[in-house]
């Protein structure tokens, strides 16, 4: 595979369900820049693709998924198996009956998408995205529903074509794409396939989606490969205007697009961005949210756009990034080829910015600190699978924590557990691991959870957040390179999968008339 054949399969796996899913609306990121995902490896056993109704044998290695830490903290998702036998009709109390599951929701070119299709992927999504079934009002359940055809209509275009090609995608690939998807994190396949049964999706949702993402990147794959052009001239043109704006603010930015095609669906599509907005707001994964959603090919790695240059991006993008903390997320924004919601991950100062260091340890008078405390009380000696439970979910709640009143709050779905807040406690009269555990803190953070004869324990910090500055580096140019092989690609693909839209015939059904279907 040449070098521009490869950066497409790692960049145009739009909408896959990578499982990595977070308290916190953004997605944490290391290092300068963005690089594209390794490519799925290509299989010796090819078979012809894989359409979403068939599903596919489920991996057999294992692999980990990151849990979210809301989620995890849960009874049932976290310390006790989850059973939820009805978790398909809290997701959708009005939806058909299992004697209806065949029903038309819609119909591309002569294939159908079932209402079990949509209910299976309705289902996966909320179950990784960290948004509560019972929390949702039926206005927001029904917008849902509809993003989610939206997005099954334009797999089902994306099948299509890829059948047209002679494409092929294997079980043998799947399972590959979603070992990867997994190996980074902490939970087995089991515990994945447990998770998702849960909440009432199966695995086929899955692995339909996944065969989906990789049928789709081979079609572009196969009708673009040789059109992107990446010159030696537009990287050094590149590199130099990085240069230009070295002594600006940098931001690390993630991003959810949605395209208008047409002037008369922007009022519709603005409403599916607020819809996105609230989901956000009330604690769903960005990056989960994105692979659902974003019609970029930033998508495939949750949104996640790099470090962009303040005044890179269109004016009304960067006057709104200029005025958010890091963590924060926009409104949506009206702005070139359709609607943004962006995320601030992280700001970078100017080069060669001198940044003082936040200081660490007890910072209040007379060397106290505001501090909460989270207790798991297992007992001295708790079973080894239980401890060890325990101890990955405390260890999530510290990963996303977001101040005591977060931590008061995941506390009360927790049964059992015990929430104190401590005041403004002197740091040398508190015990030698609680001492020892803060010393290296920072405000507003929380200290790894450790053992002692209570159970486990979470002690937090209820200052507020003081985020460390960093000064911005230059890119490599490979990095560039690859930066101006997405805003091409990213351009081509849209308009693939529009025109392929314009051409197909896709009837919905109209639900206040039965079995009528209507475009």
């Amino acid at each position: 595979m040449n070098r521009t054949k490869m950066r497409i399969a790692t960049t145009l796996l739009l909408g896959a369900a990578v499982l990595v899913c977070a308290a916190s609306p953004l997605l944490a990121q290391d290092g300068n820049r963005a690089r594209p995902r390794p490519a799925a490896v290509e299989s010796q056993d090819m078979q012809p693709v894989v359409s979403p109704q068939d599903g596919a044998p489920a991996p057999t290695t294992d692999g980990a998924a990151a849990a979210d830490a809301d989620a995890a903290a849960k009874p049932g998702a976290a310390v006790q198996e989850a059973k939820n036998n009805d978790a398909v009709a809290k997701i959708d109390p009005n939806a058909p009956s299992p004697d209806d599951a065949d029903a038309i929701a819609a119909t591309v070119n002569d294939e159908s998408i079932s209402d079990y299709e949509v209910r299976q992927r309705m289902a996966l999504f909320l179950s990784t995205s960290n948004i509560a079934p019972n929390q949702l009002s039926d206005e927001q359940r029904k917008r849902i529903r509809g993003q989610i055809l939206d997005r099954l209509e334009d797999e089902k275009v994306q099948l299509q074509e890829a059948v047209k090609k002679k494409i092929t995608v294997s079980p043998v690939e799947v399972d590959k794409w979603i070992n990867n998807m997994i190996s980074s994190s902490h939970i087995t396949i089991q515990q994945l396939r447990t998770s998702l049964t849960a909440a009432g999706a199966s695995e086929d949702a899955l692995r339909a989606q996944v065969t989906a993402s990789i049928a789709w990147q081979k079609a572009v794959n196969d009708e673009y490969g040789d059109r992107v052009n990446v010159t030696p001239e537009m990287v050094t043109a590149e590199l130099a205007r990085y240069a230009e704006g070295a002594n600006k603010p940098h931001y690390r930015l993630v991003e959810i697009f949605l395209p208008v095609d047409n002037p008369e669906h922007d009022a519709k599509v603005k409403k599916d961005a607020e819809e996105i907005e609230t989901q956000l707001r009330q604690g769903a994964s960005f990056p989960m949210v994105a692979r659902q959603f974003s019609q970029h090919p930033t998508a495939a790695s949750g949104g996640d756009m790099g470090w962009v240059v303040d005044g890179q991006l269109a004016p009304e993008l960067n006057s709104a990034i200029a005025k958010m903390e890091p963590g924060a997320i926009s409104d949506p924004i009206r702005s070139t080829g359709g609607w943004y919601i962006v995320g601030l991950s992280a700001r970078q100062e100017g080069l060669g910015t001198k940044i003082a260091d936040v200081q660490t340890g007890a910072t209040g008078p007379a060397g106290t600190l505001p501090l909460a405390r989270l207790l798991f009380p297992i007992g001295t000696h708790p079973p080894k699978e239980e401890l060890e439970q325990v101890m990955k979910i405390a260890g999530q709640i510290q990963a996303h924590y977001e101040g005591c009143g977060h931590l008061e709050e995941l506390q009360k779905k927790m049964n059992g557990t015990v929430y104190m807040n401590l005041g403004d406690a002197k740091l040398a009269e508190l015990s030698p691991q609680i001492q020892e555990a803060m010393k290296d803190t920072r405000p507003g953070e929380s200290a790894a959870p450790f053992m002692s004869e209570a159970g486990v324990e979470l002690i937090a910090r209820c200052d507020k957040r003081v985020v460390q500055q960093t000064a911005y580096t230059m890119p490599s140019k490979s990095e560039v390179e690859d930066q101006l092989f997405q805003v091409q690609i990213a351009a081509l693909a849209r308009r693939y999968l529009r025109d392929l839209k314009r051409e197909a015939n896709i009837q919905v059904r109209d639900d206040s008339k039965p079995d009528a279907l209507i475009r």
